[in-house]
């Protein structure tokens, strides 16, 4: 694994506003970042293939043992939920794709940062951008002959699509947030990907869903009938909405299902390492502070707000701010990520269904990554 440094292609912008990326530049600041990429051999990407699969599994393994124990209050949710989530999980209802953070330096066992299961980005950029990047390293396509890369998301997502239009899914609404460009972007990509699987789909504003109370049911802005729904909203904000009691009730089949909540909550860290003490992909995570170097994060921050980084023998302390910082919180053991002189890199790994099929990197100038954290394509030495 190394960061090569060279030089952005001279019409990168208008390369990558071509095939639709437009959130190349967030206030000011370029996010989309190919002055620098990262290599691998295939063997790296062997480990973090079967690193991220076998941490999908592990996960899976954790969220029935909440169910079967009943510890959704450990997450924070509020018990009315509770029923309606292991329903959830007992009806099996089918889940899209989900993002590992994944420290790594290219030695040793990746280890798992945190699970991005509910409404993981940086989607479209890893699928789509990062592959396009490299088919244009060089007009004779000799790029590809010589190099390759950890992305089959494309393929993967419109194969789930399918599957799920066999499973009854012919027409799916989609929604975010308006305002919000890289979560247009997300959902924009995801529609294109179920359109491309014979899905019909409609963009709804997650603000204009509205719920018809004799018909039991979430309603679009032409008050047509929600059967399923595709978010990239937050379930946690979800459960805090005017409308929340009207999903004990509704015929809305979601996605991402509501017990991936479970996954998506820092809790889920503590409850791995009870699960699997010592397992070589996991670090040590607690709900009571640890012995040596830790992190204390916050079990619902977002875009690295409100993280704690307490290096006790450096005696160096960094945090962030943000709105989370009166929540519950676990304690998971330190682990350096990679570095160069251009920052430090986290690796983002997907799932598909249940697959390791793609990987996106993230840089900062600093030690915990947050929401305009660079880009940074990747490339596979054949």
């Amino acid at each position: 694994m190394q960061r090569i440094t060279g030089s952005p292609r001279p019409n990168w912008r208008a390369e990558v506003e071509q095939i639709g990326f437009s959130y190349h530049t967030i206030d000011d600041e370029l996010y989309w970042d190919e002055s620098g990429w990262f290599e691998f051999n295939y063997d790296q990407i062997r480990v973090i293939e079967q690193a991220t699969n076998v941490l999908h599994a592990m996960c899976i393994e954790a969220a029935e043992c909440v169910i079967e124990e009943d510890r959704l209050s450990d997450f924070g949710i509020p018990s009315q939920f509770h029923y309606w989530i292991k329903q959830s999980w007992e009806a099996d209802e089918p889940t899209l794709f989900g993002r590992f953070d994944l420290a790594w330096d290219g030695t040793g066992p990746p280890k798992m940062l945190e699970y991005n299961a509910d409404t993981p980005t940086s989607l479209f950029e890893a699928s789509v951008v990062q592959w396009h990047w490299l088919e244009s390293l060089q007009n004779t396509g000799a790029a590809i002959a010589q190099f390759d890369q950890f992305n089959s998301l494309h393929e993967q997502l419109i194969e789930a699509w399918k599957y799920l239009r066999q499973q009854g899914w012919d027409r799916v609404h989609f929604a975010a947030s308006d305002g919000h460009e890289e979560d247009f972007g997300n959902v924009t990509y995801l529609r294109d990907t179920a359109s491309q699987a014979g899905i019909d789909t409609h963009y709804i504003d997650i603000s204009q869903v509205g719920y018809d109370s004799d018909r039991k049911t979430f309603v679009d802005d032409q008050f047509e009938p929600i059967e399923y729904l595709f978010k990239l909203y937050p379930w946690e904000w979800m459960l805090q909405e005017s409308f929340a009691r009207h999903l004990l009730t509704s015929k809305t089949v979601w996605l991402e299902p509501a017990w991936k909540m479970l996954l998506s909550n820092k809790t889920i860290l503590a409850i791995l390492w009870e699960l699997f003490p010592e397992n070589k992909y996991l670090l040590k995570a607690s709900f009571e502070p640890i012995e040596g170097d830790f992190v204390r994060k916050p079990i619902l921050a977002r875009e690295g707000s409100n993280i704690e980084i307490v290096t006790q023998q450096q005696h160096a302390q960094m945090a962030t701010e943000g709105p989370y910082w009166n929540q519950p919180c676990i304690y998971q053991a330190y682990h350096p990520l990679y570095r160069s002189e251009n920052g430090y890199a986290v690796l983002g790994s997907w799932v598909v269904g249940d697959r390791a099929c793609g990987m996106g990197i993230r840089e900062d100038i600093q030690a915990i990554t947050h929401n305009t954290s660079r880009f940074l394509p990747h490339r596979i030495r054949r």
